[in-house]
């Protein structure tokens, strides 16, 4: 198991890692990528605009950021390194204050929604994206069952990010 690692720049919003990191863990697990570094950083509003300005040219706080490790990464398929300091699969940062202030919004409990982010993100890691239909039905699904494992290990009931992303 390569290490997990898990950082909280921010002091707006309270976040517990521990059941973060537990729930991470059964992802990369049921991913298969528990023999990868990774990283994840919990940034505030004014941070996590910065990166999506200068990366998404967005100009706008946002609820997750993933920057992988490999260039061609694609879903359904696990990097291939050459060397030992190439088990990295990236990192992802979570505007938590963006996501609390949503949870706040629309009633959702912020926890659960800090998982979702996460799970989300370690998909993008992963090559999966959400920009046409047929890619968001794969990324759905591998959020789906992920979850589905987190929930069926800690008794959650957790959704996957982009449900009703292309309904009208």
């Amino acid at each position: 198991m390569m290490s997990l690692l898990i950082r909280n720049l921010q002091r707006v919003v309270h976040v517990r890692r521990a059941p973060l990191r537990k729930n991470l863990e059964i992802a990369r697990s049921c991913l298969r990528v528990g023999h990868f570094d990774m990283g994840v950083i919990c940034i505030n509003d004014a941070r996590i605009r910065q990166l999506n300005k200068r990366y998404r040219k967005k100009d706008t706080a946002t609820d997750v950021l993933s920057f992988p490790f490999h260039e061609n990464v694609h879903p359904g398929f696990l990097p291939e390194p050459s060397f030992q300091d190439e088990y990295n699969l990236g990192d992802i940062y979570l505007g938590v204050e963006f996501m609390y202030r949503q949870c706040q919004e629309t009633q959702e409990d912020f926890k659960s929604i800090l998982t979702v982010m996460a799970v989300h993100g370690l998909c993008h890691l992963l090559g999966y994206t959400h920009d046409r239909l047929e890619d968001w039905r794969q990324m759905f699904d591998r959020e789906n069952e992920v979850l589905w494992e987190i929930n069926k290990t800690t008794g959650s009931a957790l959704k996957p990010l982009t449900t009703n992303y292309f309904d009208h």
